[in-house]
């Protein structure tokens, strides 16, 4: 699967030290006998028990590019469309100056940033309202950053998809922007699932988003109908990796019945030393501006190593 794992025992129970992704530099953990231990428990689980439940803005996508080009969140792709009226980018900005230092301010209690991420999402509904538009404008323009996702996410989804392990992409950001990137970038295997803000229609123009509105602090898995077809996937799954770039995807995993062991993994870049201790009291795993899925996938191929040699037990104690 293309990570490093020499230095893995073959067998019996995994320590962090002998993980090469997990003693880099920039991985850090506050608990590190906790993560080692949830990684013991998810590894003997099996494929079988997992579930992935990641964000998608600067978590699938990377927080920064190559050549220290910004990467354009979801709703940024939506607001670069040329149909959109004169005025729509500039009040959209207007929001995203006034709203995003609130979204990521260190200091801040999130019971407080709630109040104002519902204003946010209100008032970018409102205008995105009483104009006709096509989706095709935001394949365009998705089309350009389909190879902005971190370093080995087609890797990683792919391996997902082979071993049947449901993948919810939840973003407060738009979500005809996040499918028709995750599509074109040939990542939306069936085991994905996408929970987002998608617009919506009426008689031919736009009228908002659909409900219910998912912002930076509350998607999490109470959201999902207990009737779904993805709630059926995943209510029996209890062990979760959880990946995200914001203190409130920490609590993505909310609401999923009978979860037991989860790991959640934070990807850092801005404010960082602002942020550390706080990523470090919320996240299992801190990654400080890394925009690869190296960590994610490492885990992976633990678990599907030690399904390999399960499988080969059960069927040499057969015989």
């Amino acid at each position: 699967m293309g990570c490093d794992e020499k230095r893995e025992p073959a067998g019996g129970r995994l320590r962090v030290q002998d993980i090469p992704a997990l003693i880099q530099d920039h991985c850090r953990m506050r608990n590190p006998a906790k993560v080692e231990r949830i990684i013991n428990e998810l590894v003997f689980g099996g494929p079988e028990r997992m579930q992935i439940v990641s964000d998608f803005d600067y978590t699938i996508t990377k927080q920064r590019m190559e050549d220290g080009g910004a990467v354009p969140s979801s709703f940024e792709i939506f607001n670069s469309c040329q149909s959109l009226p004169k005025n729509f980018k500039a009040e959209t900005d207007k929001l995203y100056h006034k709203y995003r230092p609130i979204e990521i301010d260190p200091h801040m209690p999130i019971a407080v940033k709630v109040k104002y991420m519902i204003e946010w999402w209100t008032k970018s509904g409102e205008l995105a309202s009483g104009f006709p538009f096509d989706q095709s404008e935001i394949d365009q323009i998705a089309s350009k950053y389909k190879h902005a996702l971190r370093d080995g996410t087609h890797e990683f989804f792919a391996d997902l998809q082979r071993l049947n392990i449901p993948t919810l992409v939840f973003s407060a950001g738009l979500g005809n922007s996040v499918v028709s990137v995750l599509r074109q970038a040939n990542v939306l295997h069936p085991n994905v699932k996408v929970v987002s803000n998608f617009l919506q229609f009426r008689d031919g123009v736009l009228d908002g988003f659909q409900q219910p509105m998912i912002h930076t602090f509350n998607k999490n898995e109470t959201v999902l109908n207990e009737s779904s077809e993805y709630y059926d996937l995943v209510h029996t799954r209890d062990h979760i990796i959880v990946m995200g770039d914001s203190i409130g995807d920490a609590d993505m995993a909310s609401g999923v019945p009978a979860s037991s062991h989860i790991m959640k993994i934070g990807f850092l870049f801005h404010h960082v030393e602002a942020n550390m201790e706080k990523y470090m009291d919320t996240f299992d795993i801190v990654l400080v501006d890394d925009q690869t899925m190296d960590v994610p996938r490492t885990l992976l191929a633990l678990i599907e190593k030690q399904h390999k040699l399960n499988m080969e037990a059960a069927k040499q104690s057969s015989l």
